[in-house]
């Protein structure tokens, strides 16, 4: 989109003053103009000139001119004018979605025939919630819109009806309100793989009596039918790769404890609630849960499900089992030969585990799954690091999809790789097995032996950006001028690897020309997201919100790219982008 030169704006200062302000059109950077200088003849640059620019500036070393003549059509309004780009036309396709950082297409590149255990997956914690963890309603509108966003761990509670002849989904011992497990169980039917084909897991916080599992066990079969997974013994001892799961549906459950014990008194949270950081500036933006030792009041403290308590119907279709066993954390994270399984561990319970047992942890990954779920005092749905959970191998890092901020971020960052398909391979260092097993409390230096899984850094020019002119009202980020937006920009991974960089701000300008160079130096890849936030800097207030993105690092298309940027609910807006140029070191 392009403004035209004589835009302008009007701003009211007081009752009998105004300011006006001419709204440039957003120009090509001078190093954009270099290049296109550079492969270009007398002001055009033709399909020879693009295809050069492809293999020497955008590394796509496969481009022909058939690819370049394409973009050259596809990218040019008139017809009369596709002989080639001028500056204006270059500029426009290379901010253009067609440029995109990341790859355009939505099929998985990852190996996806190693175990599920090898595997992130994309996990919501109650997912049925459509707000805080107390007195919002209970929907299958939340479980919709994960299942599209590409998430592949859908949580329920299930819960006796008041009658106990019925099934209800809700958030036990609050206020939210109840809906019908049928809803929920024909809305991730209908809408399991809209986003992904593969597997998607459903995990049944149970508090059923044994006739009421015999219920749901007979509600899953008949509304789920050949989709779903059920295994031919009673535990697997390997978990079933992704690709052999492609749309089937597998459940997840722990004992019901809870009902079949009689009912126990709510834990009472006495922590205060989180201070919701989506708005802040970037420090102290994900905090840490070792401020509050209680734990989520959806305690896991699983144990085998055993045949006097539980109908046989409903045991025969759980596929991954949850248990954590008896003992202490020694026990919780044996790893048995013969058998695979599900261990859940709240966030707080992990970062505690993490500082004495995480080598063990690690290993326990390697064969079973983690799940690691938020902690009870969030009531307001906010989450936490999930880094801390993958480095130590965690598959199910949970989070509330409802609770905005830059915890999610994250979470939507990673999810981005491999296709938006909710399944990433973990990396290499965390499957060593024997004297090689990963110890995350170490610091990893940049110089590691790992060469398989290190680059030296990456170099990255953060040009410009432009659209806030067509997605905000005229006054939204100043009453009395134009915005004066900077970015943040820098990489949230292991301990070497975290590291925030800040540009310059620019006055008054709905089109911010930075022009400045960043060098990260990354040791683990594979865990590392490249994060951007852009603000606008407030003299008297806080600094306002004005995009922002996470994007995985080994992901990052080599080149001048466009970077869209998104809300802080994770949508992305539809005009505002950076330009930015990427290259390895």
């Amino acid at each position: 989109m392009i403004h035209s030169p004589m835009s302008k704006q009007t701003y009211r200062v007081c009752f009998c003053f105004q300011r006006r302000f001419r709204i440039p059109p957003a120009e090509p950077p001078n190093g954009i103009k270099t290049l296109f200088n550079q492969y270009s003849e007398n002001n055009l640059m033709d399909a020879n000139h693009l295809q050069r620019f492809l293999v020497e500036v955008q590394k796509q070393d496969k481009a022909t001119i058939a690819d370049a003549e394409t973009i050259i059509t596809q990218n040019t309004p008139f017809i009369f004018h596709r002989k080639g780009f001028n500056l204006e036309a270059f500029f426009r396709y290379l901010v253009s979605a067609t440029n995109s950082v990341l790859s355009p297409s939505h099929s998985a590149s990852q190996d996806m025939t190693a175990p599920l255990s090898h595997y992130f997956i994309y996990t919501g914690h109650n997912s049925y919630l459509t707000g805080n963890q107390l007195s919002s309603d209970c929907s299958d509108v939340p479980i919709i819109q994960a299942l599209e966003r590409g998430v592949r761990v859908i949580e329920l509670d299930i819960w006796p009806n008041s009658t106990k002849d019925d099934v209800l989904v809700l958030h036990g011992r609050t206020l939210t309100t109840p809906v019908e497990l049928r809803t929920c169980l024909m809305s991730i039917k209908n809408h399991a793989f809209s986003a992904s084909e593969y597997p998607v897991v459903v995990t049944l916080e149970d508090h059923l009596t044994t006739d009421l599992q015999a219920k749901v066990a007979e509600m899953i079969h008949q509304i789920f039918e050949d989709m779903l997974f059920t295994p031919d013994k009673d535990c697997l001892e390997e978990f079933p790769s992704p690709e052999s799961l492609r749309k089937r549906v597998m459940i997840s459950t722990k004992p019901p404890k809870e009902y079949l014990k009689g009912e126990k008194s709510a834990k009472k949270g006495n922590g205060s609630q989180e201070k919701d950081s989506s708005v802040e500036a970037w420090g102290g933006e994900i905090p840490s849960s070792a401020d509050d030792d209680s734990d989520d009041s959806d305690d896991d403290d699983d144990e085998d499900l055993q045949a006097d308590n539980v109908a046989s119907e409903y045991k025969s279709l759980i596929a991954i089992h949850a248990g954590k066993g008896k003992g202490g954390l020694d026990d919780w994270l044996k790893v048995d030969p013969d058998k695979v399984r599900r261990l859940s561990l709240s966030e707080h319970e992990l970062e505690k585990a993490a500082k004495t047992h995480g080598p063990q942890i690690v290993r326990f990954t390697q064969r079973n799954i983690l799940r690691v779920y938020p902690k009870g005092t969030r009531f307001n749905s906010s989450n936490y690091n999930p880094l801390v959970g993958w480095m130590h191998g965690a598959q199910m890092v949970a989070f509330n999809m409802q609770g905005y901020g830059r915890s999610l971020w994250l979470m939507q960052g990673m999810f981005r790789a491999n296709g938006g398909c909710g399944y990433v391979k973990k990396p290499q260092l965390l499957l060593k097995g024997g004297d090689e097993i990963f110890d995350p409390r170490i610091q990893l230096p940049v110089t590691m032996t790992l060469k398989a899984i290190v680059d030296i850094g990456i170099q990255i020019t953060l040009y410009m950006g432009e659209g806030w002119y067509y997605d905000f009202e005229h006054t939204h980020f100043d009453a009395y001028s134009p915005p004066d937006f900077y970015a943040r920009i820098g990489i949230a991974g292991v301990l070497a690897d975290s590291v925030i960089k800040k540009t310059k701000m620019v006055e008054d300008s709905w089109n911010p020309a930075w022009n400045e160079e960043f060098e990260f130096c990354i040791t683990v890849p594979e865990l590392a997201l490249l994060r951007i936030e852009v603000h606008e800097y407030d003299m008297s207030e806080k600094d306002d919100f004005a995009g922002q993105t996470c994007l995985p690092v080994k992901e990052l298309s080599k080149g001048i790219r466009s970077v869209p940027l998104y809300s802080q609910k994770g949508d992305i807006y539809p005009s505002v982008k950076l330009l930015m140029s990427l290259n390895t070191l």
